[in-house]
């Protein structure tokens, strides 16, 4: 089972490998270059005007909201801490981390040169300062 759950925008999900037309038609596209499992996992999905808009309420999502991903067995927490409007050319947000970090990325309505990013660290990570 490899899936993504959002409880704030009832979001359940299938991911499939890839960011293509036909995996985001069907499926939350992976990015291929990002983790699976450690690390930087990236995630794409369609907001509207396709069969599945699995991102459509991204734009509804709140700081310390919940993300869970489950992969190859694992089921990983994260919350929400950065919700930003990016350039569609900046790929920054999806280099290497070395946080368990899961970065979501979408469109913006009437402006194609811009992209909704969210991204959430792992919960059970503690960092002590």
């Amino acid at each position: 089972m490899w899936q993504l759950e959002i409880p704030a925008i009832e979001l359940k999900a299938p991911i499939g490998e890839g960011t293509t037309k036909e995996v985001m038609d069907k499926y939350v596209g992976h990015f291929e270059e990002t983790s699976k499992n450690s690390g930087n996992i990236g995630l794409v999905a369609h907001n509207r005007g396709f069969e599945n808009n699995y991102f459509a309420n991204l734009k509804k999502l709140k700081k310390g909201d919940i993300i869970t991903y489950y992969c190859n067995g694992e089921k990983r927490e994260y919350q929400v801490e950065i919700i930003a409007i990016i350039k569609d050319t900046d790929w920054s947000y999806l280099e290497e981390t070395e946080d368990n970090t899961i970065t979501l990325i979408t469109c913006v309505e009437g402006q194609p040169e811009y992209r909704r990013c969210i991204q959430g660290k792992e919960r059970n990570e503690t960092k002590i300062e």
